[in-house]
Order: structure tokens, then C-alpha cells, then sequence
């Protein structure tokens, strides 16, 4: 087991939010501060939402052997995906940093906001990806996920054998191990998946021995939609896996942060170094 870096905390979101019909006062600044962040975002990306309701146009070039190919940059193709009833629109600005930093050729993928079962998802997801290796001529990719979309890739690596094409899987804000916000919600099966102790959950609580591909965990100390908050780090025995704490944003921005951004591209730089990345993530 390879999991460092995960410190059960005090929650300021929680703790204000217990707080907030009694003593608004009471709010610490880091949390207004991240909320506002998130509503920013949240206004930003619904002016965006309509640009990535689409798959994305793939250019191909000739290879030597008369087969189309994607041209192909050092380091294995890297493929971002979205979260609940959301679109590629989201990685903006994610994806513009890894193209212009990390060198690899990147991709983002959409899954239909109609969803209602994530082994189905991951099933679709998997598709994608051996697409993507036969275009690239790459033998495995390097995945990101934001929040569902992290649950919808981890499910395919370690209970579809998707290991074997995934070199290096990083979530940002994925309820690994369920989360209990917004209980109505549960009229949506998708989000019943995501609950503590769902069929989905348990699954990838079981032994996966022999797992290739290494994960790569960021979570935040004041993410509204994990409850609770240690639910977005990765604790399993058979998997390689480190959980990167980030400390003054809020789930929409763990997929906008520029440093949120540098902390993912060095993540993927040293998947096959001895080195790692820090333990955590200070952008506030």
C-alpha cells in the first residue's frame, strides 16, 4: 500500500456552515473567498457550457504506412474527463496548460448528461481510449478526471482491466469513497452510485491485485460536495496511489487553478521517477 500525504481535517466549510444560521461572522475568509471563487467559475462556465456539447474534431495525419494518425508528442496522450451533467468545456483552461507545459497530446471527452450508470460509462469510456491509442499509436494514456468523471475512470482501470492502457490516473474532487451531499438528489441513480456503501463503491473496495496504473489524488479542505471531505483520497491496499491535498479552493476550481494545473502536470512528469510531487497544495 502507497498512499501518503492523507491527513483527516478539520472542516472550515463544515464547521461555518454548522455555524451559519447563528454566527455569520463567524466565516473564515479563506472559505468566503473560495466560494466566491467557485460562483466566478460557476458564472464562467455556463457562458463556456455550450462550446464543449460536442466532441472534439480530431485532425489526423498521414503515417509512412499509409494509416491516419494523430501526431504524437513525447510522453503518452493525456485524456481529461468531465464531471456530473457537465462537458469538456471545463478543461479550458487545464488543457491549454498541459499542451503548453507537459508536451503530450491532449484530448477531452465527453459522456452523455443522460448517464445513469457508471460501469455503463466506463464501459463507453474504455472505447474511447483504445481509440485514442490506435490514432496516437501510443501504448497507454495518462487520465484526468474531475469529480464523476474520476469515478467513471478509476472503474474502468481497476474493474475493467483498463490498468493495462492507463499509465497514470489523477482525479480532482472524486467521491472514491461515496459521498452524502445533497441527499435529494438520490433521485438520480447515477448519484445514488455515488453514495457510501453503493454496489459501485464496494466494487472498487475489493482486492485488485497486480494493478498497473499509479493514481494520483487532489482534494480539497473545502470542497462542498465531498462529505465527507477525506471521501476524495484514494485508500486501497492493492493500489499505488497519492492523495495531494489542496487548501483554500472549492470543487469547480480544482479543474481551473493554475496551480491546481502545475501540481497535475508534475504529477504526470514523474509517473515513472522515484521522485514525487508534495504532499499538498497551498493557493490561497
Amino acid at each position: 500500500m502507497k498512499v501518503t500525504g492523507v491527513v483527516p481535517l478539520f472542516s472550515p466549510y463544515t464547521y461555518c456552515r454548522r455555524l451559519w444560521p447563528h454566527r455569520p461572522a463567524g466565516l473564515s475568509v479563506t472559505l468566503l473567498k473560495a466560494t466566491a471563487l467557485d460562483a466566478a467559475i460557476l458564472a464562467g462556465h455556463v457562458l463556456l457550457y455550450p462550446t464543449g456539447l460536442f466532441q472534439e474534431r480530431l485532425a489526423a495525419v498521414a503515417a509512412p504506412d499509409g494509416t491516419a494518425r494523430l501526431p504524437v508528442r513525447p510522453g503518452p496522450p493525456v485524456v481529461l474527463l468531465h464531471g456530473f451533467i457537465d462537458n469538456r468545456s471545463v478543461f479550458v483552461l487545464l488543457r491549454r496548460s498541459l499542451a503548453q507545459h507537459g508536451g503530450q497530446h491532449v484530448e477531452s471527452l465527453n459522456y452523455s448528461p443522460l448517464t445513469c450508470d457508471i460501469r455503463t460509462a466506463a464501459e463507453l469510456f474504455g472505447r474511447h481510449v483504445e481509440g485514442i491509442c490506435e490514432r496516437t499509436g501510443s501504448d497507454r494514456v495518462d487520465i484526468v478526471g474531475h469529480s464523476l468523471g474520476g469515478l467513471i475512470a478509476r472503474y474502468y482501470v481497476q474493474c475493467m482491466g483498463g490498468d493495462l492502457r492507463v499509465r497514470t490516473l489523477v482525479t480532482l474532487g472524486t467521491p472514491h469513497s461515496g459521498t452524502r451531499v445533497a441527499p435529494l438528489a438520490d433521485a438520480h441513480p447515477i448519484v445514488r452510485q455515488m453514495r457510501p456503501g453503493s454496489q459501485v463503491i464496494e466494487e472498487l473496495g475489493r482486492p485488485a491485485p497486480g494493478c498497473r496504473t499509479r493514481f494520483v489524488s487532489f482534494w480539497s479542505d473545502l470542497d462542498p460536495l465531498m462529505d465527507p471531505l477525506e471521501t476524495a483520497c484514494i485508500d486501497h491496499p492493492d493500489l499505488d496511489a497519492r492523495n495531494i491535498r489542496v487548501t483554500g479552493i472549492g470543487h469547480l476550481a480544482l479543474p481551473v487553478h493554475p496551480a491546481v494545473a502545475a501540481g497535475i502536470r508534475e504529477a504526470l512528469d514523474f509517473a515513472d521517477a522515484k521522485e514525487r510531487p508534495a504532499n499538498g497544495l497551498t493557493v490561497a
